[in-house]
């Protein structure tokens, strides 16, 4: 474990927990912001930080905010088994904090809701974009999880690390990678290394065999009924959905299916329509086909085996002369994605989703 420690605590790393640990103060205040809805990586790393800041300094209060409710059920279930509750932004007042931290995402990427305040520490590994500034800042694209970092950072505070903390962080790191599916650093096997010897294994296994709801079920039939099969590609237009987790769901599904390498499910969520696509990584490049094929419409992009883009409908409105309807919506995915019209479906009349 020694050579693992050595490679997570970089100069970087201690330079930064000196840093924070100057920045706290005694029975101090906390809040710390995610964008979007919660997925593990980004509670993880807030449990981390928690974790930190409480053995360092001792925390009066600490408050977890995000900017969306759950969308998964496996992603709520996971904040339950931590046992941990995670507030809205727009319900939470974040002047009653000293301290305020963004994890997994940048304070740009929240726009105008975070008003006048300015969040002193920044951790994240996505690319950094501008227009903001923290005290703190550690911003480290090409790690595949933010959990690795935050291993680091426990690592070189020598705090001691519950084993509910060491369970978070290796599911953190195994979600935000796809099991290490997708581009990772040797940082990150060496965290999941080190986490998975300490980990409560068997409630991961808990919360990963949880993954759908039951109410779910008549998605996946409305996909087998009208899906869209071409050689080795499946499509499917859902029509109105709950959230963009049915979406998730059903292509991530679809793809299990034997001889089927690409997948794209899509569905109108409130005034948004949802794609998403799934792909093996090798045959076809995901993120550059929904770039290439919707950027200009909405934002789109992703990784190679897993992207979405994401469409108004007002935009959409105007592309097709006023006309939302699941035939109209269904064509112009169907023309766009360049998918032959031949339906693979079973007997019986066709449903609305």
């Amino acid at each position: 474990m020694k050579r693992v420690e050595s490679l997570l605590i970089t100069e970087e790393t201690v330079f930064n927990v000196v840093k924070l640990a100057a920045m706290l103060r005694e029975n101090d205040s906390l809040a710390v912001l995610m964008y979007g809805a919660p997925d593990p990586d980004a509670i993880s790393s807030a449990m981390a930080l928690r974790e930190l800041a409480h053995q360092k300094a001792g925390l009066v209060r600490c408050v977890f905010v995000a900017t969306q409710p759950f969308v998964r059920h496996q992603n709520l279930e996971f904040a339950r088994s931590m046992g941990i509750d995670i507030q809205l932004l727009d319900r939470t007042d974040l002047t009653e904090y000293r301290l305020i931290a963004v994890v997994d995402s940048q304070p740009s990427f929240f726009g105008n809701a975070l008003g006048n305040i300015h969040p002193q520490i920044v951790l994240d590994h996505h690319p950094r974009k501008p227009g903001w500034h923290a005290e703190l800042e550690d911003i480290r694209k090409g790690y595949g999880a933010l959990s690795t970092i935050m291993t680091g950072y426990l690592l070189a505070a020598r705090v001691r690390i519950p084993r509910i903390l060491y369970t978070a962080l290796l599911y953190g790191i195994r979600s935000d990678t796809n099991n290490f599916e997708r581009d990772v650093r040797l940082e990150d096997i060496g965290a999941y290394y080190l986490t998975f010897a300490r980990a409560n294994r068997e409630l991961i296994r808990r919360i990963e065999m949880n993954q759908i709801p039951e109410r779910y079920l008549k998605y996946f039939e409305f996909a087998y009924r009208h899906k869209h099969r071409h050689r080795e590609k499946i499509f499917c237009f859902l029509g109105t959905v709950e959230n963009t987790d049915v979406c998730v769901q059903v292509a991530d599904f679809l793809l299990r299916i034997i001889q089927i390498y690409y997948v794209v499910v899509a569905g109108v969520v409130k005034d948004r329509l949802i794609i998403v696509f799934r792909g093996d990584g090798y045959r076809m490049n995901c993120g550059a086909i929904a770039s290439r094929t919707f950027g200009r419409l909405g934002s789109a992009g992703g990784h190679r085996s897993a992207a979405r883009a994401e469409i108004q409908l007002g935009q959409l409105k105007e592309v097709l002369a006023g006309d939302l309807s699941y035939e109209s919506l269904e064509q112009f995915l169907l023309q766009n994605l360049e998918v032959k019209k031949e339906r693979s479906r079973s007997s019986g009349e066709k449903e609305k989703g």
